[in-house]
């Protein structure tokens, strides 16, 4: 039950949701993970460097535990876990995270490896000596403080940070919505480009680009893309490529080994060393023998040993490629401006860096020209009462007590009260000529830092002459070597098959079903003999020996090819079925067949691809036009024009025949100089003059010292052998020779074609399970006017054979 004091409102979730998470997103935006444009911090960091600050654990002294310090803040300043506070405190000291570090720390700080640091109770800190000039000048009241969380003390809003921390140190976060990746800098260019600025209001990115080059990692290693750079800095958003620093060594027995000294920026090195051991372990590359790490306290190196007549380059290039011995490094510059996260380019920070520190040098100023007001005017009481020394000490031995004795002197010499308090206080010893002396001096020393103050208030050219000679001092004390190479242009990376892939030999088979694998030589040599495993119905169109270093372009019925590497085929057992092609591309088609296997080492700038298709078309291609940069679907060989079919693809040097069966009996041949070339996209010209109903029914290419003998099949089981000489060479797109004589009934008609010697074996092919084969040489050869000489029976169990036939006839391929 509730008691009537309690206030219950009934609100909206999306109400409720929507305010809280706003608030909880404001806070964690402005007060966590984003740096202020100003000092370049995160709250939590300029809370330690403050604590740290206040208690006097600072450069010039001793260590104190971390832990001291890590308490002090959580209780003081930041109430949050302790381990965020330490993990923050531990990363100001980290010399690979950040180019200028703000805490010295002793004992483990973690490693470039990933390794956690100690923990707090173990290590000791202290600020770093650059610390004391984000710090300068804090208690000269040119910040704004504010009470902390309990209101018991106040903290600063931003420190007076006297040189330009958030370029130099760089910062990453991530908050509700935003993300910030600032890269570090070289502190010396960054103080010449804020100077440059000062000296040239109006200057451009490229002018700033002159003196701040680029990033400078801690980390070192090489920075490519100059246009990244400048997009970055013009936009607060780009991307460079950070590759590490290598060199190949040569090493005695003719090996090579490349060595790795410098990583790209947060890369974790250990991770690194492992990935690319984990690459030579899965065979995923050849041609390294051992990765080891050889960091010392001396520096990183990291040592990639290679195997004998390895490709340096080419392991290298896989390694850029493949590991993190390369990376993307993206820009997103943004941080907390006029109090609201903004996306800034180097411009604009230098800008917010310039206004914080004039803003800085002002309030200074005007401190310093208070406290010396003050002091002139407690000096000029000092001079002034030792000028009539006698009367003065002769109202103070009057007086009743202190407090008469500074109202005595107000009245009767016209002191104010502060000017009475210091001559009550004034000890006897400073009664001496000497001390005039003094007084006079710091009087006129007084006057004349009063005067140049007054000068940098009054003048903006003063104020800004103050500013670039307090950079120079810092840039002159800090100076460091830049440790980032930067490089113009992003390296294009080119990885040789060869250091993928073991070069060996494999037999390389391809069925007219499209089923395909490679199987390695043992596996083949212990088949003893065995015939390719694959369905009953299906028979093999390509079986040969082949290196893993070459292609395959299998061109299928539908005009198109599938593209692949030999290392990239199925290794199956030469026992076991191979697997279809399907499952090497995604988009083929059930009704699609393959047609052909063409087997390249090398895709050569003097061959050609032929192509024929079923209706009476004809195409030559470069070999170049068919080499594919993306492989992943099938690519377009020719374009088929309604229900055209490819039957036929060879590869050609452009000074043979071509011979062209048509189904009804008639062969042409001419010459392949007669096609034009094309592209890879196009249709192709027509080949034979075919009849109403007629169709190609094979083509063969007849190389000029061919000595082997036409083989054609005909529908009904006839097969007949003919001498190419029976046929002269004429021209393109005729309709050619008739090859059979004319039967009423029953004619034949023409299945497959094929060249074939008396050495060869023809299969034919059935859809009924039955193959034949038979010895070419067991084949008369006959005239133009012959139907052949049946080789099975024309009733098989009972059907026609006709029905049966619907493979083509080829030449047995035997493996070298």
């Amino acid at each position: 039950m509730s008691t009537p004091d309690e206030k219950i409102q009934d609100l909206a979730l999306e109400e409720v949701l929507g305010d809280r998470f706003g608030r909880y997103s404001k806070y964690i935006i402005q007060e966590r993970a984003l740096p202020d444009a100003r000092d370049g911090l995160k709250p939590v960091q300029r809370r330690i460097l403050f604590a740290m600050h206040v208690e006097g654990n600072t450069a010039e002294k001793g260590f104190r535990k971390s832990a001291k310090t890590v308490g002090n803040v959580i209780g003081n300043y930041h109430p949050h876990g302790d381990s965020s506070v330490y993990e923050a405190m531990v990363r100001m000291s980290q010399d690979w995270k950040v180019r200028n570090t703000l805490i010295e720390m002793h004992g483990n700080n973690g490693s470039v490896d990933g390794d956690p640091p100690a923990a707090m109770r173990y290590t000791e800190a202290r600020t770093s000596k650059i610390s004391s000039e984000l710090l300068r000048d804090l208690d000269k009241e040119t910040v704004d403080f504010v009470s902390n969380f309990d209101d018991t003390t106040s903290e600063p809003t931003v420190l007076p940070s006297r040189f330009p921390n958030l370029l130099v140190n760089g910062s990453t976060g991530i908050s509700a919505g935003y993300a910030t990746d600032i890269p570090p800098h070289n502190l010396t260019e960054v103080i010449e480009g804020v100077i440059k600025r000062l000296d040239k209001p109006d200057c451009t990115t490229l002018d700033i680009m002159k003196l701040i080059k680029g990033p400078d990692f801690p980390t070192g290693g090489i920075i490519q893309g100059i246009d990244g750079i400048q997009k970055a800095y013009e936009t607060g958003k780009g991307r460079v490529v950070v590759r590490s620093k290598t060199v190949i060594e040569d090493m005695r027995g003719g090996r090579q080994q490349i060595v790795i000294t410098e990583i790209p920026y947060e890369i974790n090195k250990a991770t690194l060393v492992k990935r690319m051991d984990d690459l030579r372990i899965d065979k995923k590359i050849e041609g390294i023998s051992e990765v080891r790490d050889e960091t010392d306290r001396t520096g990183l190196r990291i040592v990639i040993e290679l195997k004998k007549d390895a490709n340096a380059d080419g392991v290298l290039n896989y390694l850029f490629k493949n590991t993190d011995l390369q990376i993307s490094y993206n820009f997103n510059m943004v941080a907390i401006f006029n109090k609201r996260p903004q996306l800034m380019g180097v411009i604009s920070m230098i800008d917010a860096y310039i206004a914080h520190q004039k803003e800085i040098i002002t309030k200074r100023s005007e401190y310093d020209i208070r406290r010396a007001k003050a002091r002139q005017h407690i000096i000029d009481g000092l001079m002034k009462a030792l000028s009539i020394l006698d009367e003065v000490i002769r109202i103070i031995r009057g007086s009743k007590d202190k407090r008469d004795a500074k109202l005595n002197l107000q009245t009767t010499y016209d002191f104010s009260e502060k000017q009475a308090e210091a001559i009550v206080s004034l000890q006897l010893y400073r009664l001496t000529n000497t001390d005039i002396t003094q007084l006079q001096q710091e009087a006129d020393e007084l006057a004349t830092q009063i005067s140049a103050l007054e000068a940098i208030l009054g003048d903006e050219n003063n104020l800004i002459a103050c500013l670039k000679s307090e950079l120079n001092e810092i840039k002159k004390t800090y100076k460091t070597p830049r440790l980032t190479v930067i490089e113009n242009e992003i390296s294009e990376i080119k990885i040789d098959t060869e250091v993928l892939v073991a070069s060996e030999d494999v037999v390389v088979s391809v069925t007219k079903e499209g089923y395909v694998k490679r199987t390695g030589m043992r596996s083949y040599s212990a088949s003893n003999g065995e015939d390719l495993s694959m369905k009953e119905t299906d028979h093999a169109i390509f079986i040969q020996t082949m290196n893993t270093m070459d292609s395959l372009l299998l061109f299928t019925s539908k005009g198109n090819y599938i593209y692949r590497p030999v290392h990239e085929l199925p290794d199956i057992k030469w026992k076991n079925l191979g697997e279809h092609v399907s499952h090497l591309v995604s988009d083929t088609s059930a009704e699609e067949e393959v047609v052909a296997a063409i087997p390249m080492k090398t895709f050569s700038e003097t061959d050609y691809f032929l192509f024929v298709t079923k209706n009476g078309m004809i195409k030559a291609s470069a070999v170049l036009n068919y080499k594919p940069q993306r492989y992943s679907k099938t690519l377009m060989a020719i374009n088929l024009k309604g229900d055209d079919s490819l039957i036929s693809v060879e590869t050609v040097i452009g000074n043979e025949e071509v011979f062209l069966a048509s189904h009804n009996g008639y062969g042409l041949r001419y010459s392949i100089s007669e096609v034009p070339l094309s592209g890879a996209r196009t249709a192709g010209v027509k080949a034979m003059n075919l009849k109403a109903g007629d169709y190609i029914a094979g083509a063969k290419v007849i190389v000029p010292s061919e000595t082997r003998d036409l083989v054609l099949v005909t529908q009904r089981g006839s097969a007949k052998r003919m001498k190419l000489s029976e046929f002269e060479t004429i021209s393109r797109a005729k309709r050619g020779l008739l090859m059979l004589r004319e039967l009423k009934s029953s004619p034949h008609r023409f299945i497959s074609l094929d060249l074939a010697s008396s050495k060869d074996i023809i299969h034919i092919a059935t859809n009924k399970e039955v193959v034949v084969d038979m010895d070419v040489s067991n084949l008369r050869v006959t005239d133009r006017y012959s139907n052949g000489s049946f080789i099975m029976d024309e009733q098989l169990e009972g059907v026609p054979v006709e029905t049966w036939l619907s493979l083509a006839t080829i030449t047995e391929n035997t493996v070298e």
